[in-house]
């Protein structure tokens, strides 16, 4: 495992790769704010990318935003593009940690694993691309546990609050947990809100490519994960829930294929009970349904041909109603939206035998935070890295790809989340 200590061969504990791009802004703020937080009580970081200028850039605007002028003369500055190889070698040997930020990971996300895993530096990405994750797990889970190297995907909106709030939900409950449903709600505030065009691109290109997952996943030979008690009930493509008094459809991200995984790794290695999950998000009142239906039927024709994805990327505003937007939203936006994950478990008291009858005990749990792209994501992403940092011992054995629930099931992630503003509570 690769010490946390820094040295002159490893002189970063932290190193921002894609930090002039629009989220990796935002986790060079958040990473400036944290810094006390290090080891010893300083973390020592750089920032990377293709260009310099747009770095010191970066740097300035963190400087002239957090009040802390030392930013641009304390922070370093590597030059390191996915293209080449060998700078992404240079740019591993100095880091004990890479945070990823160069999306969309399906194009840009290999190289840099690659060269994390043959330069013994951790990777952490906020990949909401299965295809991407589970891609990684299958071609570089070995080579990373031979490494001692901890490959964690998905340490963003996508997917902390999903995976992490299913295993506090277990965690929490007295008895067997059998089920969990999860429904997202998210508020704008007077500003209203969007999503940078980056999330948007990664959607087009994950539906293209819906085949490829398929094949992908046969690879692994899995066998079904075994259901404790009564089956998940399949809801519709869309439906009013009295829980959240929405209409609600299920949510079209990662975070159903990430909690699954991280299930599969409980089961295996801690002999824990995999949880059944589905993953709704609600969309409001009728006339959203007729807005969502709309755009999902243009979305899955024109996905379908290379001239439909094309009009999809260059126009994300026009065809997403406005929600995806090439300039992403404004730090006013950001400032009025909030998050809320509402957790609703069915299990089995202390006790009661799992195989005889129906649940018997029921739990709410909630994970509420702020806005989800680019507030809680850089949080999330960072108190991940500091989680791998600071508690070791606390991490699966071995190194190898993981994902939130598996690699941090036994740490503190969840109280540092709560410290950082992305709170975890029983109902």
């Amino acid at each position: 495992m690769v010490c946390v200590e820094t040295s002159s061969s490893r002189p970063y504990h932290l190193v921002i790769f894609g930090a002039s791009g629009f989220t990796g802004q935002f986790v060079v703020e958040e990473v400036a704010r944290t810094v006390s937080e290090g080891p010893n009580g300083a973390l020592k970081w750089a920032v990377a990318g293709r260009s310099k200028q747009k770095l010191e850039k970066v740097l300035e605007q963190a400087a002239g935003f957090l009040g802390k002028p030392e930013l641009r003369s304390e922070v370093d500055i590597i030059v390191a593009d996915v293209g080449e190889p060998d700078s992404l070698a240079a740019m591993c040997k100095q880091a004990v940690i890479v945070l990823n930020c160069v999306g969309p990971y399906r194009f840009y996300g290999e190289p840099v694993v690659k060269a994390c895993v043959e330069n013994g530096a951790h990777h952490i990405d906020i990949s909401g691309e299965p295809q991407f994750l589970e891609g990684m797990q299958l071609n570089y889970n070995r080579q990373a546990a031979e490494k001692g190297v901890y490959i964690v995907g998905s340490c963003g909106f996508d997917s902390i609050p999903a995976d992490m709030g299913v295993v506090y939900t277990r965690d929490q409950f007295r008895g067997t947990l059998s089920a969990v449903e999860s429904y997202l709600t998210v508020k704008a505030g007077p500003d209203g809100g969007c999503i940078h065009d980056g999330t948007w691109q990664s959607a087009v290109y994950g539906f293209a490519d819906g085949q490829k997952l398929q094949s992908l996943r046969r690879q692994f030979n899995h066998k079904p994960l075994p259901t404790v008690g009564t089956k998940l009930k399949r809801r519709g493509s869309v439906f009013f829930s009295d829980d959240i008094q929405q209409y609600t459809v299920p949510f079209m991200g990662s975070d159903p294929s990430v909690v699954k995984r991280s299930q599969r790794y409980l089961m295996e290695e801690y002999q824990a009970t995999p949880v059944q999950y589905g993953a709704y998000a609600g969309i409001g009142g009728i006339m959203n349904v007729i807005k969502l239906m709309f755009v999902g039927m243009l979305f899955w024709f024109l996905v379908k041909f290379s001239f439909g994805r094309n009009l999809l990327i260059k126009h994300p505003e026009l065809f997403s109603f406005g929600l995806f937007s090439k300039a992403g939203p404004s730090r006013k936006q950001m400032e009025g939206s909030s998050f809320q994950f509402a957790f609703y478990g069915v299990g089995y008291m202390e006790g009661q035998d799992p195989s005889q009858g129906k649940p018997d005990g029921k739990i709410r749990t909630l994970v509420q935070g702020p806005e989800c792209g680019y507030v809680a994501t850089p949080i999330a992403m960072v108190q991940a890295a500091l989680t791998v940092l600071m508690e070791p011992t606390a991490l699966p054995k071995t190194g190898g790809v993981y994902t939130p629930g598996a690699v941090f099931a036994k740490t503190t992630l969840i109280d540092r989340l709560n410290k950082h503003g992305i709170q975890f509570s029983v109902i």
